[in-house]
């Protein structure tokens, strides 16, 4: 049976429910009174799709559980503006007639972020035709996608922070390291990226209707988040508005985004203090790439037992967040992924697309939502 992911009504939770729950020994201490409201709306799953996975088994998969779509790669400037003159449309509008057709909710992943185009990063290219491209960029995709209706979030800027040090990613020599060309554009007097305060700036005055996500890889390390709490108050007072964080959630990629594997308790109340601190900040939170990465495929079903785990603690975290405020949770892709000299990236089916454990973990979520 499909199941509806977005809901407009609240549910409040009785507390003879929660009596019957609980401990039924002896129910006179509990106290009469009002239980928590929960809004359907505050937890939401989807997963992404990549332009070429359209009109596949993929994207049957996609419909058959999901009304949250985050497009792939089609909103990024190393496609839709890769070098001065080039403008490609295409994928990102393609994904734009998909979501109106079937009624779902997009956020557009289009950063400002090291998946730049080789342009981008060729070393002799100067602050002043970065900052001309991206603001041709970003003022355009505002501007386009301000007033389409499935749009709801756009990732503003990404992976901008380094994990364990809490410093700026900056650009290298080359064009093929993984790199941050846009910080040749400067730093203001306090010593924040331009691109980053422009990128905010642009998106808040061309893209009201849209909400704007600030994101991030790695797993939960303080140097990063700290740098990124004082960055979004910082946006702030310079007039900008953020309305969400992301944590891309690629578990088990490095040695950064290993915590919840190597000592999940400890990753979940850093990760549930995180959700805390946006919320009281009037921020959503984003779980944007979430995905499970195995370098041995040997024994897979040890790696799905563990990726299940994993996927039930997350869930569970976002669950219980969603009282206070909106949580998001996106899968980044629906299967199978192979990088080369590197690994497989796992979602929730395996190679022939059948249902991996973590598969059961995302839709007991969903039906959680429909009780």
């Amino acid at each position: 049976m499909k199941v509806k992911l977005l809901y407009t009504s609240t549910i409040a939770l009785s507390l003879s429910l929660f009596v019957l729950c609980g401990n039924s020994k002896d129910n006179s201490s509990i106290k009469e009174e009002n239980p928590p409201i929960i809004n359907k709306e505050n937890f939401i799953i989807g997963a992404t799709l990549n332009h070429r996975e359209l009109k596949t088994i993929k994207e049957e998969l996609f419909l058959k559980d999901f009304k949250y779509l985050t497009p792939a790669n089609a909103a990024k400037q190393e496609i839709i503006h890769p070098t001065p003159n080039v403008w490609n449309w295409k994928w990102v509008d393609d994904f734009i007639d998909f979501s109106k057709k079937h009624d779902l909710q997009l956020r557009l992943h289009g950063p400002i972020s090291p998946q730049s185009s080789k342009w981008a990063k060729e070393d002799h290219r100067t602050a002043e035709e970065l900052d001309q491209n991206m603001t041709e960029f970003l003022t355009a995709f505002a501007m386009r996608f301000n007033n389409e209706p499935t749009v709801k979030w756009m990732d503003v800027v990404n992976e901008t922070i380094i994990e364990k040090t809490g410093k700026w990613l900056g650009d290298k020599p080359g064009v093929d390291a993984w790199e941050n060309p846009w910080f040749k554009m400067g730093v203001d007097e306090n010593g924040y990226p331009l691109f980053i305060l422009k990128a905010f700036e642009i998106a808040t005055e061309h893209a009201p209707n849209i909400k704007l996500v600030y994101n991030l890889q790695g797993g939960m390390q303080a140097p990063m988040w700290n740098k990124l709490k004082e960055t979004v108050l910082y946006l702030r007072s310079k007039g900008s508005r953020v309305d969400g964080i992301g944590w891309q959630a690629h578990i088990m990629f490095n040695n950064n985004s290993s915590g919840f594997v190597v000592n999940m308790e400890e990753e979940a109340k850093k990760l549930a203090d995180l959700i805390d601190w946006a919320h009281q900040n009037d921020l959503e939170f984003h779980v944007t790439e979430l995905d499970y990465f195995v370098k041995d495929s040997n024994n897979l079903d040890a790696a799905y037992k563990k990726q299940a785990e994993v996927y039930q603690k997350i869930v569970d975290i976002l669950i219980e967040k969603s009282k206070n405020g909106v949580v998001t949770l996106n899968l980044w892709d629906m299967g199978e992924r192979f990088k080369k000299d590197k690994g497989y990236f796992y979602s929730i089916y395996d190679s022939k697309f059948e249902p991996t454990p973590a598969y059961k973990t995302i839709i007991n979520a969903l039906e959680y939502q429909n009780k």
